[in-house]
C-alpha cells in the first residue's frame, strides 16, 4: 500500500502510526465510555442479533438496540465463560448528550444521496455499535476517531461506501470530547458493470498495473489528478 502511494507521488508523516502498536490508547478510550456508563457487555450471537433486527418492531432497517442485562444475569455468564462484546449505547449517549440535536459535521463532498454541507448527524440508523470484542480488539469507529483526534487530522477523505459511518463517528467524538474534523466523501471507482472495485473480487490493483508498464502520469491523468 505504501509503495503504492509513493508511486503516486504522494508522501506522508513518518514514522506510520500503526493502529497495532497503540493498543492502549484505544482502550483507554474505552475505559472512559465504560466510566460515562455508555456501554454494556452484548452476549448476544449474530444470528440472535440478525433474528432480533428481523422481528423488531421498527422493522428491519434499523441498527440493534439493547441494553445492560441483569447484575446476576450477567455475573453468571461471565463466570461461565460467554464471550461477549461492548455495545456502545445509544439510549444512555442520548441521556449523556441530552439528544443528539447538536450533532452536526462538515461534508464537502457528496453521500450518497447528494447530501453536503452542514449535515446533522443521526447516529440511530446504526443502532448500539459494537466498540470491542475479544477476538479482534476495538473495532473500526472507535480506533478511527481516537486515530484522527490523536494524529491531528484536519480532514478526512474516503469513499462514499463509508459515508453513514460519519454519523456514528461525530457521536464518539462528542462522547469522548474530540475534535471533529472535516469529511470529504468521494465516488467510487467502479468497472464496466457499475460493480465498485474489491480485492474480494480480485480487481486490479495498482502494483499489477505498474507492472504491465503503466506510468504513475498516465494514471493519475485517467483519474484527472493531472
Amino acid at each position: 500500500m505504501l509503495e503504492d502511494l509513493a508511486c503516486l507521488g504522494l508522501s506522508w508523516e513518518q514514522p506510520v502510526r500503526r493502529q497495532s502498536d497503540h493498543m492502549e490508547d484505544f482502550e483507554a478510550a474505552l475505559g472512559v465510555l465504560r466510566g460515562k456508563g455508555l456501554l454494556y457487555r452484548c452476549f448476544k450471537t449474530r444470528k440472535e442479533i440478525a433474528e432480533a433486527a428481523a422481528s423488531a418492531p421498527h422493522g428491519a432497517g434499523e441498527g440493534f438496540r439493547g441494553a445492560p442485562l441483569p447484575p446476576a444475569e450477567e455475573d453468571a455468564l461471565l463466570a461461565a465463560g460467554k464471550p461477549y462484546a461492548w455495545r456502545l449505547s445509544l439510549s444512555a449517549a442520548e441521556d449523556f448528550l441530552g439528544g443528539f440535536g447538536a450533532l452536526h459535521f462538515l461534508e464537502q463532498g457528496f453521500g450518497p444521496n447528494g447530501e453536503a454541507r452542514w449535515i446533522a448527524a443521526d447516529p440511530t440508523s446504526a443502532g448500539d455499535v459494537i466498540l470491542a470484542r475479544k477476538d479482534v480488539g476495538v473495532a473500526y469507529h472507535l480506533a478511527v476517531v481516537v486515530d484522527d483526534a490523536l494524529q491531528d487530522i484536519s480532514h478526512v477523505i474516503r469513499g462514499e461506501d463509508l459515508f453513514e459511518a460519519a454519523h456514528i463517528q461525530r457521536l464518539l467524538q462528542a462522547l469522548l470530547d474530540l475534535p471533529t474534523p472535516t469529511y470529504r466523501h468521494h465516488r467510487l471507482l467502479t468497472g464496466p458493470d457499475g460493480k465498485r472495485y474489491a480485492k474480494r473480487d480480485l480487481a486490479e490493483t495498482l502494483a499489477e498495473l505498474r507492472e504491465r508498464g503503466v506510468r504513475p502520469d498516465d494514471l493519475r491523468a485517467e483519474l484527472g489528478f493531472a
